[in-house]
């Protein structure tokens, strides 16, 4: 029978199983391609299923075990990632999976309808006539050539237009060719977008350029100063709570605070950075920060909006994983900092219980303070504390949501239907999370931003068609595995038999 702090985890085990299931529903259509497509993601969810399955089962497994599961879940993932691109490559499976797509796929991915004589009846052509007109589409028309992408059809698509046809090539070589076509024929006036079609096949649109429209307004830049001095004086309230006392009622006390609230400002401030060079080295433009401050833990980080468009989603990826490295580098080596200065003794007094609230904090506790987290009460360096708030914002961060970190990462890695699913999966899950533990105020509170500001999904890249490298995959598990680990809590017989907690 599961206890109250395990319906979580129980929930994204079946979740997962869900998805496998439903992956290998759809993938089976494809063949052996789409076999190996679905075996690379069971591969990538290896480590979820056994790690959390026994987790919700009250079996705790190594975290040594955890490890090798990572490391050969990975390898498998590249062996896979490299057999699929050379079948890809065979072609007379390209024939057969270019038949069974069409036998099953319709343009709004529906089953295909055929004529009385078994064949596909063409789809409802739509207008051809272009927003862009005259002199203007015939020198949008030249940027295509044979080697690149074969224009068969335009269509007007918002202030641009759309060209329907085939890709010849590496997506990322003719993107490149025709995007210099482009702006050796109109300048910088038109933007040149390689995206998936409704059908599944690349599609080619040219849109006007309106950087405008990505830029902060005046407003926005205030609202962003005002939730800065808003998440300075959460961060002070925060401080003062886990020193045990009120700090707006006590300001003379301030000597105090500060040196904690610095220290989760420092956290919040490279996880910033790290968005910011990343983003310098591949010329992509940032907005201002809006920090999100909130009295539990100080603040839920900053929501940061491109102020360029990324060119792939390899840049999409780099950048959306380059806060959370910067802001949890710093945050495990404040924990691991303050769990080694604890040996002394000196510090704040807390409850035992306290490294119950996280199986990776705890577990990591175990090994520096051995048996003495066993005790009721134990004292602590403060910056155990400032770790582990930073921890807790940088996981949030990475949930596979909408604009959030993780959800950034989900739709460079697997594409804009995935991300979508995720972002609905994730607040699903902490709905169940909030309902089952009323008390935890910080995950209705963050499941209701998360709805209401962060839930779309970027903008698409101008080539949406390359994929970044298995590498970064292997990141985002796991990324998303070390997110989990820092929230999901402990169960109390667990906790028992680990030795954590009075």
């Amino acid at each position: 029978m599961l206890n109250a702090e395990n319906y979580a985890t129980a929930a994204i085990f079946l979740f997962a199983i869900g998805i496998l299931a439903w992956g290998y529903y759809r993938n089976r259509a494809y063949g052996r391609m789409g076999l190996l497509a679905w075996l690379q993601s069971v591969a990538l969810m290896l480590p979820w299923l056994v790690f959390f399955g026994s987790f919700a089962a009250g079996i705790y497994v190594n975290l040594v075990v955890v490890l090798l599961l990572l490391v050969s879940s990975t390898a498998l993932y590249i062996w896979l990632g490299n057999r699929l691109r050379a079948a890809a490559q065979d072609p007379e499976l390209g024939k057969q999976l270019a038949e069974r797509m069409n036998r099953y796929r319709t343009p709004n991915g529906n089953a295909a309808q055929t004529n009385p004589d078994g064949t596909v009846p063409e789809a409802a052509t739509m207008p051809e006539i272009p927003h862009i007109e005259g002199d203007e589409l015939e020198k949008i028309r030249g940027i295509f050539g044979i080697d690149t992408f074969f224009a068969t059809k335009t269509i007007p698509y918002q202030n641009g237009v759309l060209f329907q046809g085939n890709l010849r090539g590496e997506p990322a070589a003719a993107h490149q060719r025709i995007q210099q076509n482009l702006q050796k024929l109109t300048g910088d006036k038109y933007q040149f977008y390689l995206l998936e079609g409704p059908e599944e096949r690349p599609v080619a649109l040219v849109m006007p350029l309106f950087t405008e429209a990505l830029q902060m307004t005046v407003a926005q830049k205030i609202l962003s100063v005002v939730l800065l001095v808003a998440t300075i004086a959460s961060t002070l309230e925060t401080a003062g709570v886990f020193l045990g006392f009120d700090f707006y009622a006590n300001l003379g006390r301030w000597q105090q605070v500060v040196p904690l609230a610095a220290g989760l400002w420092s956290i919040l401030v490279a996880h910033e950075i790290g968005h910011w060079l990343t983003a310098r080295q591949l010329q992509v433009k940032l907005n201002w920060p809006s920090f999100l401050p909130t009295a539990q833990i100080g603040s839920f980080g900053a929501i940061t909006r491109f102020a360029s468009t990324l060119p792939d989603r390899t840049a999409l990826f780099d950048i959306a994983i380059a806060g959370p490295i910067a802001g949890g580098l710093a945050s495990l080596g404040f924990l691991l900092m303050g769990l080694v200065l604890s040996r002394s003794g000196n510090g704040i007094e807390i409850p035992s219980q306290f490294f119950q609230a996280s199986i990776l904090v705890g577990s990591l506790a175990k090994v520096v303070l051995g048996n003495e987290i066993h005790q009721n009460l134990i004292n602590i360096s403060p910056l155990v504390v400032l770790g582990w708030l930073g921890l807790v914002i940088t996981a949030l961060n990475l949930m596979p949501a909408g604009q959030l970190d993780g959800g950034r990462m989900m739709q460079a890695i697997y594409g804009r239907k995935v991300a979508q699913r995720s972002t609905i999966a994730t607040l699903v899950i902490l709905a169940i999370v909030a309902f089952a533990n009323p008390a935890n105020s910080v995950i209705l509170y963050w499941a209701v931003l998360i709805g209401f500001l962060q839930r779309t999904l970027e903008k698409p890249c101008l080539n949406e068609l390359t994929e970044p490298d298995d590498t970064r995959a292997a990141l985002t598990l796991l990324a998303l595995f070390l997110s989990i680990a820092i929230l999901i809590p402990f169960s109390p017989d667990l906790a028992g038999r680990f030795g954590i907690g009075g």
